[in-house]
């Protein structure tokens, strides 16, 4: 082999091996470039948080809220928006009312507001005693529906929220015994009937008017509830008029009425569960029935499931 030949194999070879390794660098660098453009798709897709010089800040709900999200939130929700507007004035009066000195009677909007009605019934003691023979008797429509509602048509959500609700009630007013108002005007004609002493926090009156009427509407009685709810805002008049309950008492009666209703239901239906799971037959036994209004007007009691 001579040199001539040497040299023409090793040009050859020297020719090969750049041609290789430029191949290998143009395929590195593709590869590097794919790899970049994987890495610039992977930072628009993932969150601010998975960058180090970013801070957990940056993946927190509001820093990623834009004007356009802002004002998205008070179009499409007000009413909590309201809310937080008014949270922030009560926070203004609480921090600078003057409170009220332990010996002093307690300050009650409601009274305030039926001042002219408290002296009328003051001046007309009959008057007062038909008005409280009348609110005794919605009283008396009220336990009557809801024990119809039970007895009748075999639907026992509004008797389980009436007894739940008394039973509270019974809880909460022996616990913090508020003071009877100083011009409270009693009549042997309201119920409790006979003057007897009674809870003032929270009103069952309000409270078991409030259950019937949801009853009621559930059922689609439209007309019958909307009456119940007329007469319950009345009642409420004329109990700050005579002072038989503090404006607290007839609010929390509301949402009571509300609360104990929804827990009746919940309770139903988890109780309705576990009776299903438990039988062989698949049946209640009995515990729960619905109830089917004939054409007829009267009720048969079917069974639930």
């Amino acid at each position: 082999m001579n040199a001539e030949t040497l040299h023409l194999r090793y040009s050859s070879s020297s020719s090969f091996n750049t041609r290789s390794h430029s191949s290998i660098n143009e395929f590195q660098f593709e590869n590097m470039e794919m790899e970049d453009d994987n890495k610039i798709t992977d930072m628009k897709k993932r969150p601010p948080s998975e960058f180090g010089d970013s801070g957990w800040l940056s993946n927190t709900f509001f820093m990623r809220l834009t004007a356009r999200d802002v004002f998205g939130v008070v179009k499409n929700h007000p009413i909590p928006c309201i809310f937080a507007t008014t949270l922030f004035f009560f926070m203004g009066v609480e921090y600078t009312l003057h409170m009220v000195p332990s010996s002093s009677p307690p300050f009650d909007l409601g009274f305030v507001a039926t001042r002219s009605l408290h002296r009328l019934l003051d001046s007309k003691p009959a008057l007062n005693t038909v008005l409280a023979g009348l609110n005794t008797g919605f009283v008396g429509m009220q336990m009557v529906y809801i024990v119809w509602a039970f007895l009748i048509e075999g639907r026992p959500r509004a008797t389980i929220a009436t007894l739940f609700m008394f039973t509270c009630r019974g809880i909460l007013g022996y616990s913090t015994q508020l003071p009877l108002p100083e011009d409270f005007l009693g009549s042997g004609a309201d119920f409790p009937v006979g003057n007897v002493s009674f809870f003032l926090f929270y009103s069952g009156h309000v409270a078991a008017s409030v259950i019937a009427s949801l009853d009621m509407k559930r059922m689609q009685r439209w007309k019958l509830s909307y009456l119940f709810d007329t007469l319950n805002v009345l009642q409420t008049v004329r109990l700050l008029s005579t002072r038989g309950h503090y404006t607290i008492d007839l609010a929390v009666g509301v949402g009571a009425g509300i609360l104990f209703d929804s827990l009746s239901g919940k309770y139903e239906e988890k109780r309705k569960k576990e009776l299903l799971a438990g039988s062989p037959d698949g049946s209640t036994n009995g515990a729960f029935h619905n109830s089917k209004l004939h054409e007829n007007g009267e009720y048969s009691s079917v069974s639930a499931d």
